[in-house]
């Protein structure tokens, strides 16, 4: 697992491993997170309570055991101070991991402190290790308190010694080599406790981000859809709405085909719309009820340049690209056609297009050129969809988009898309 400290963040933003970015990395990613949220309070309750019974299980037992092997019950005169003050360090230690979780600094100090004077009351006695002040240094370093862990027992190590030389009390040296190598020791563990939890707590957020920049995408790619299919429908009929309005009573014949071609394109549409939409209904799929529109492909040029002459423009179209290109790149240089055409029908007054579409070294191309009066300026509140979705249908697949006006009047659009998208995606 790579580190995600501090020190390396900026070495692994400049380099970074490119495995991690594999699926198989996400998916393990994914996976740990998941388990991760699965944790049950029971699980919380036992992380708390399992340091306070391990703290307690094996000084408890070994104070009653030399209780009894010194002569047992009755005990007397300081025999009892002496008991009562060796149990209530033996029990403090532990019971003070029961706040451990809030307070995490104070209690690691308080148990250093324990943890000291068990050490100098009974450095000559066998007993067990102080557990708690172990199960308080890692939960001290883990929960971000790690200044009080490293101070708590430098003090409490510092103080001992001064006691120890200054009363005479002696010190066994391997307990002393014991308890130094056991300090550093659970250090180590909380350190690796902590960095671990700070590289799923970051596992996390990327999942999250990742989750939510891919519902983005989903909705700019509809959106994009619903766009194209509505600008250029709804133009249409815009135009023969205007058409059979003009027509109704000096042409009725005229208007009536006019009110015809309405009632194609809005039919058209609906079903395209209809299809699209149809994958946000359901859960687990398309749509059922949804209409099985296929996607458009360079085979309805045809019909959508026929579209746009039936408004009274002239657009002549030359497609040369043989054999069709992969259908996503077919799909993009569609819309793309599609937009320009419900431009050049909407803003630019023109009377002639040309649409075509080629194959130059290894990318497919598409050009939209009209005579019109140019690109019109957006209004404040449009925001410019148009030539937007165009350039990210491009550059989704790794192309680019052109869009200007020409020299001597008129538009001119031009995508590039890489023939060899697929690999990238």
């Amino acid at each position: 697992m790579p580190y995600r400290g501090r020190v390396h963040a900026a070495w692994q933003a400049r380099h970074p491993s490119p495995w991690e970015d594999s699926a198989a990395w996400r998916n393990w990613e994914e996976r740990l997170v998941a388990q991760r949220r699965r944790s049950t309070r029971a699980g919380r309750h036992l992380r708390l309570w399992v340091p306070v019974i391990v703290s307690l299980a094996f000084p408890l037992p070994a104070l009653f055991w030399r209780l009894r092997q010194t002569g047992g019950w009755p005990v007397t005169g300081g025999e009892v101070s002496a008991l009562v003050l060796e149990l209530a360090i033996t029990l403090a230690g532990p019971l003070c991991l029961i706040a451990a979780r809030r307070f995490p600094g104070p209690v690691v100090a308080v148990v250093a402190a324990l943890a000291s004077a068990d050490l100098l009351l009974y450095a000559e006695e066998d007993k067990p290790p102080y557990l708690a002040l172990g199960f308080a240094i890692v939960s001290a370093v883990v929960r971000g308190a790690r200044v009080w862990a490293w101070i708590s027992v430098a003090v409490a190590g510092a103080v001992s010694l001064t006691i120890a030389l200054s009363l005479g009390v002696r010190l066994p040296p391997l307990r002393i080599a014991a308890v130094t190598l056991g300090v550093l020791f659970v250090m180590g563990v909380g350190e690796g406790i902590r960095t671990r939890r700070a590289n799923i707590d970051e596992m996390t957020r990327r999942v999250a981000e990742r989750k939510q920049n891919e519902v983005q995408a989903e909705r700019v790619r509809i959106a994009r859809e619903i766009h194209d299919v509505l600008a250029h429908s709804l133009s249409q009929i815009n135009v023969q709405a205007g058409v059979g309005l003009h027509l109704m009573d000096s042409q009725p014949d005229k208007a009536k085909d006019a009110l015809a071609s309405i009632k194609e394109t809005s039919k058209t549409a609906l079903d395209e719309v209809r299809s699209v939409l149809g994958a946000l209904r359901a859960e687990g799929g398309a749509d059922p009820s949804a209409p099985l529109v296929p996607e458009p492909d360079l085979s309805r040029l045809t019909g959508l340049v026929a579209s746009i002459e039936a408004q009274g423009i002239q657009v002549a179209l030359d497609n040369r690209i043989d054999p069709p290109p992969p259908a996503a790149a077919q799909l993009a240089l569609y819309r793309i056609a599609q937009e320009s055409l419900t431009n050049v029908l909407r803003h630019s007054r023109a009377r002639k297009v040309s649409l075509s579409t080629w194959r130059e070294d290894g990318d497919y191309l598409l050009e939209v050129v009209d005579d019109g009066v140019g690109a019109v300026p957006a209004r404040p509140d449009s925001g410019g969809r148009g030539l937007l979705g165009m350039r990210e249908r491009a550059e989704l697949l790794g192309g680019t988009l052109e869009a200007g006006q020409r020299q001597g009047g008129g538009f001119r659009v031009l995508a590039r898309i890489p023939a060899l998208h697929e690999e990238r995606t």
